[in-house]
């Protein structure tokens, strides 16, 4: 007899077919079950999402394609993880096979039943952790963990940089895992280059074959080696970024999401997930807790641990005799034109160099200069495919489009009219870390050597182990001056650094984006973290902020480390504009060959939305272009759409996706509904 499933797969976002198909099977499957199946001329991977489809009663089951075969060996995805995947799909407004397939190891979808049984060991059942070295608990680290392992939840943990919140997170997996023998814990990071300090951390309290990473900077066969060992429950942690919050485990227990706030957890293509509201949710579905920490949580978060739906836990004191530094703000007004460092910050640089100290120079824009242009001209130097500047590279020679990636040789002389004087403009870390070398050529250390100063940003970490190679040198005190990009702000422990400059912090005060002061005051705050770790300097730790605007209220809250207040004013000023938290967003983007389509498209889109029901509970803006209008020769339009209901949004959305799957205008190219969304 013939059995008839419903089968997710790999469909279109915004195709009819966003749903589950029928197939039909010689033998039941249970839901959860991952096969094989014939989609058009290819044979794709497929999970079986029930067993009795209730689609195309019309049809009977020997009109359905046969499932090719089943991946036997593997247990069948869990209910709630198939739950997960649904609610992601439905409130982002992306198809369920999208979604399912982007929360597998890419390997699985290539591998038959008998490739994937030569990969396959036997798995054994989870051992306990080893746990030979936890480390004495300060008072607020305690109470943090009496008063988390006695609620339920979520927590925000909001701890100041240094407070010790990676070893709370370490003894809340190891109390849990030596309660429950089958619990599993997941533990999510924000960026890769966070990933190997935090595993090694994990790996020494609770042995190697405990923990397995996930992230997209793994091969296909070391993701899906992680993804078997997770969802089969032999390792016991998952140390993981964005992706791992679809990571499939049976015991889960336990979520830390570290970092809450950075927008690194929002995915940016495809499915526009947050990876921390998904955490969130899934607590709620397994039964797990949920533990979000950071020195300076998102609004959204602080707003709902001020309204009780969060239960804040707070650290606010450093580890030990650490101190968070003292704030200097420099008035940039009062320097001579072209200053780069002030002769004060040289000075203070200097007499951390004389005393063997660390400094951390940080500079949120990387290359040599941000334009190379002509003195006799207007040329500058365009991305031909991009409505941005192309970035001059010195040390290649090169002028890099960091949009598409356009790159080519730089020019003997302007293309437009031969002057051969092209110059740079603005800059780079990697103009600031040549200028700091002849500012401090004649600097010497104590024991007589030239000053050593490096650099730390996406160009100079692009090859395999340097940003490992980096930090050892940090760590081993080699380095007198690390410049670099926000990479260098998060995270990392280095316990030499007593000063902390941050340059052209201005950029940010005045952005049309709502959020820009929220994201510039919490990197300013996570960059002063990087000093006064260790007691013996920390007293002397400062952190020196450059800025034309030294009277901006955000430089206050910083000098007091007083993230509340900053809070505080943040949130009244969105409550009376109703941005979110108050207020609800999704933006709509659309890719076309000229701006003209891209437009239309939306224009379109919007005026037949207005006969949709619910539509009066929703605001629809007009259509504008993108920030970086063209990328790659691909044109970029958005609109905006606001709500004070989530659910009516949702709803909104919902009614709303027919309509824009149907609108069709000559030169589309794509389009899609970023829900949430971090930057508009």
């Amino acid at each position: 007899m013939a059995h008839r499933l419903a089968v997710v797969v790999p469909t279109p976002a915004h195709s009819s077919l966003a749903g589950a198909l029928s197939y039909r099977s010689e033998f039941a499957l249970a839901p959860g079950t991952l096969v094989r199946v014939p989609l058009g001329r290819r044979e794709v991977l497929g999970v079986v999402w029930e067993d009795d489809p209730s689609g195309h009663p019309e049809r009977s089951a020997a009109e359905d394609k046969p499932v090719t075969g089943s991946l036997d060996g593997i247990p069948p995805l869990s209910a709630n993880w198939r739950r997960l995947v649904a609610f992601c799909a439905g409130y982002y407004q992306r198809s369920l096979g999208e979604v399912a397939m982007a929360g597998l190891p890419p390997q699985l979808r290539d591998l038959d039943g008998v490739q994937l049984g030569r990969r396959l060991k036997r798995p054994s059942a989870p051992t306990a952790a080893a746990a030979g070295s936890a480390l004495n608990l300060t008072p607020e680290q305690d109470a943090a963990l009496l008063s988390f392992e006695a609620g339920n939840g979520p927590f925000l943990l909001f701890g100041a940089t240094g407070s010790g919140k990676t070893e709370v997170y370490l003894q809340a997996v190891q109390r849990l895992l030596e309660r429950e023998p089958l619990a599993q814990a997941l533990v999510m990071v924000p960026e890769i280059n966070l990933t190997p300090q935090l595993q090694e951390r994990f790996v020494e309290r609770f042995g190697a074959g405990q923990v397995v990473a996930m992230n997209s900077g793994m091969t296909h066969p070391q993701r899906l080696k992680s993804w078997l060992a997770a969802h089969t429950g032999t390792a016991r942690i998952v140390l993981g970024t964005r992706m791992a919050v679809f990571a499939s485990m049976p015991g889960l227990k336990l979520i830390v999401v570290d970092e809450e706030h950075d927008p690194s957890y929002k995915q940016q293509e495809g499915a526009r997930y947050s990876a921390r509201d998904l955490a969130v949710y899934r607590g709620k579905l397994e039964g797990a807790k949920v533990l979000l920490g950071s020195a300076t949580p998102s609004l959204e978060s602080w707003h709902a641990s001020e309204k009780g739906r969060y239960q804040r836990l707070l650290m606010a004191s450093r580890v030990g005799q650490g101190q968070l530094p003292a704030v200097r703000v420099v008035d940039m007004n009062l320097q001579p034109k072209q200053t780069v460092f002030s002769t004060a910050l040289l000075q203070a640089m200097q007499q951390r160099i004389a005393r063997g100290e660390q400094s951390l120079v940080f500079l949120n824009r990387r290359g040599y200069a941000p334009v190379l242009a002509c003195t006799a001209c207007d040329w500058k130097s365009e991305c031909p495919n991009c409505s941005a500047f192309r970035v001059f590279h010195k040390i290649d020679r090169t002028l890099r489009c960091h949009h598409c990636g356009y790159t080519e040789r730089v020019p003997r002389a302007c293309p437009v009219c031969g002057n051969v004087d092209i110059a740079p403009v603005g800059r780079g870390t990697e103009q600031l870390e040549e200028h700091l070398g002849e500012l401090l050529a004649d600097v010497k250390q104590a024991n007589g050597d030239s000053v050593r100063i490096a650099r730390m940003d996406a160009d100079s970490m692009r090859l395999k182990g340097a940003l490992e190679q980096q930090l050892a040198r940090m760590h081993a005190g080699d380095v007198d001056i690390l410049v670099g990009t926000q990479m260098v702000t998060k995270g990392h422990d280095f316990r030499r650094i007593t000063l902390v400059a941050a340059l052209n912090a201005d950029s940010a005060l005045f952005s049309s984006d709502f959020r820009a002061p929220e994201r510039l005051f919490g990197l300013l705050m996570q960059a002063a973290g990087r000093a006064g770790r260790d007691a013996a300097q920390a007293a002397a730790s400062e952190m020196w902020v450059q800025t034309w605007h030294p009277q901006h209220p955000l430089f206050a809250a910083l000098r007091r480390h007083d993230y509340p207040a900053f809070a505080a004013s943040q949130l009244k000023e969105r409550e009376q504009a109703g941005m979110p938290p108050f207020g609800f967003q999704a933006l709509v983007r659309a890719e076309a060959r000229t701006q003209e389509a891209a437009q239309a498209f939306l224009q379109a889109a919007s005026a037949a939305a207005q006969e949709l029901e619910g539509a009066e509970q929703v605001t629809l803006y007009s259509a504008v272009p993108m920030s970086i209008q063209r990328v790659a020769n691909v044109e970029r339009a958005q609109m905006l759409v606001e709500s004070a209901s989530r659910g009516a949004l949702q709803r909104f959305l919902a009614a709303w996706q027919p309509v824009l799957r149907a609108t069709r205008e000559k030169g589309l190219i794509r389009w899609a509904v970023d829900v949430d969304p971090l930057a508009i």
